[in-house]
This record gives C-alpha cells, structure tokens and sequence, in this order.
C-alpha cells in the first residue's frame, strides 16, 4: 500500500536525495590511468587471438543471478583489426551469438562494432587494465531496449582474465555481469608417470 506525502510532513532533506542519486547511478570515480603500472600488460588484441573459453553469470541490481552461461570464442587479426567471434550458451538451453570488430588505432585505444552494438564501443588499456564503454540492444519482454555497459578486463597471471560489467540506464544500474575468460591451453593437464 503506498502512503502518500503530507505536506505538513517534514523533508527529509538533500541528504537522503544525494545518497539516493548515488545509489541509482554509482558514482565510480575509476579510471584506466590508474592501473598504468600494473602488470601482466593487457592487450585484448594478442589475449583474444585464436581459442578462449569464458564462464558468466548476470546478477540483477538486488544482487540475485539471473543468468549463467559459458562462452566459446575465436579471435583473429585482419591488418589492425580484431575479429572476435562469440558464442554463447545458457544455462537455460538457449544459445546466442555475437561478432566483435574491434580496430586498433594505436596508443592503448580502441573502437569496437557489433551487429546489437547501436554506434561504436570506445575501449582504453593501461597496464593489466581494459576498459570498454558501450551501448546495446538486449530483447527483454518482447522489446528491444538500449542499456549502457560500463565494462572492466583485468588480467591475472596464468592468462586468467576477470572481467566485470556495470549495466544500467537513464543511469539507473539494472545489475552486474561477471565473466572470467580462460585459455584452453591452461585447461590440459599431463599424466604424471610413476617413477
């Protein structure tokens, strides 16, 4: 039941309305400059060349998952572009696809194009850091809505790439996607032969 304002009833005030707008919109104060140092270097376009194996979930805002899926992806270079095809499975049966072009211009920048991508991705590496800002039409009940992505890589040793998004829109945050991605050469194992 929703209980209505008086207006004798007193404001709360602007303390509750910024820790509200701060909430809604996340306020990250992070950028790529400040993992200029850090090491292993990230370069997605040597990272995503040939085999990578990726696992996921979507958290919504309230934190619960929503989704959880696997992703097959192949990575090649064509002069100073970057052709990631992805393929993903869900945890539902259901499966989607997705192409990243993804050109190189130079000097840790990037600019990346999908078929739902509306426009170009702008993405920035420093140290073991990558950072992609795009936007992207996602089916949701029947209508296509444009959200925006705020997407963190980090790499680790042993090739292990971490990698957490922030969806929102109109600035409001809809939730979370992690992924952690794997190269298929680090998923072999040896047989040990008794001495």
């Amino acid at each position: 039941m929703l209980t209505r304002i008086k207006t004798t009833d007193r404001w709360p005030g602007p303390w509750l309305l910024l820790t509200l707008l701060l909430t809604l919109t996340g306020c990250s104060t992070m950028t790529i400059d400040d993992y200029a140092d850090s090491a292993p270097e990230l370069k997605i376009e040597e990272y995503f060349l040939g085999e990578t194996i990726a696992w996921g979930m979507f958290q919504d805002r309230f934190g619960k998952v929503q989704k959880r899926f696997k992703v097959l992806m192949n990575g090649r270079m064509e002069n100073n572009t970057l052709i990631l095809d992805e393929d993903f499975i869900y945890t539902d049966g259901t499966q989607s696809k997705r192409i990243w072009t993804v050109t190189v211009p130079g000097n840790g920048r990037y600019e990346g194009t999908a078929h739902d991508i509306p426009g170009k991705a702008i993405g920035r590496s420093a140290g073991n850091a990558f950072n992609f800002k795009y936007q992207m039409r996602l089916p949701i009940s029947g209508r296509d809505w444009v959200v925006t992505f705020d997407d963190w890589m980090f790499l680790q040793e042993d090739d292990v790439l971490l990698n957490v998004a922030t969806m929102s829109k109109w600035g409001i945050r809809l939730g979370t996607l992690t992924v952690a991605f794997e190269k298929p050469s680090h998923n072999k194992t040896t047989d040990h032969v008794p001495q």
